[in-house]
């Protein structure tokens, strides 16, 4: 009894070391990160797939939130668009994805653009993402960043995803052309009219851009983005595009 009792002990220390070595390994999920700028400290969540493993190279998707998500908690940005998504079809995002939050008064330019792109820097290199797989997303005030953006880096992604947003089509049309971009919209927004997205559209097809695809959805409203990251083919699409 008293040898059984001796092995039981050891088999227990060696289960529970087991467990505190499998718990030591990277957190996964929605994680509270922040990143320090100047005399500024941003923050930002991360979502890392449950079967994270550094020995993959993840595709690292940007995602920046409208204008009713901006502010301080570096929560809320994390509760609409693709952090939804994600929460309803995790197997769809098999990927490292950015989510920052622009602070108040603020958008997705100067400061708020930097802080954005440095966060989705610092995740590649911390987490060994895949560099030929960035794609950049936003909805709202952050698909006109995410225009912005993308015209700014165009070399930098291998896609785009960009919802409810506009531009100037006359300065980032021909910088863009030859980005995989996917755009949707609802055709009844009430909030950024529809032919914003038109002309960013036609205005890439005129400078010769053959990467462009378009999604109106009929009586949708503003909302168009449940849509957008929900459909599995845009998923799909987006994670075969790869920078040569």
């Amino acid at each position: 009894m008293k040898r059984l009792m001796v092995r039981l002990l050891i088999v227990a220390a060696l289960m529970l070391s087991l467990v505190r070595f499998a718990g030591a390994g990277t957190p996964t999920g929605f994680l509270n990160k922040t990143i320090k700028m100047g005399d500024h400290t941003y923050k930002y969540v991360l979502y890392v797939p449950a079967d994270y493993t550094p020995k993959v190279k993840l595709p690292v998707i940007l995602f920046l939130h409208g204008s009713g998500e901006r502010g301080a908690d570096g929560l809320k940005q994390s509760e609409v668009g693709i952090g939804r998504a994600i929460r309803l079809h995790p197997e769809r995002y098999p990927a490292l994805v950015v989510i920052p939050q622009c602070v108040e008064d603020k958008i997705w330019s100067a400061e708020m653009a930097d802080f954005a792109l440095k966060a989705l820097d610092d995740t590649v290199k911390q987490y060994k993402g895949d560099a030929s797989r960035l794609y950049l997303t936003g909805l709202s005030m952050g698909g006109f960043g995410s225009w912005d953006i993308a015209s700014a880096h165009p070399d930098k992604f291998a896609a785009a995803v960009i919802c409810c947003g506009g531009g100037d089509p006359a300065k980032v049309a021909s910088k863009v052309k030859n980005l995989p971009i996917w755009v949707f919209h609802g055709e009844k927004d009430g909030a950024v009219n529809v032919e914003q997205s038109r002309k960013m559209v036609q205005a890439i097809t005129d400078a010769g851009g053959s990467t462009i695809k378009y999604t109106e959805y009929p009586g949708v409203d503003h909302n168009c983005w449940d849509n957008a990251y929900g459909d599995k083919e845009m998923t799909d699409w987006l994670f075969v595009q790869k920078n040569k």
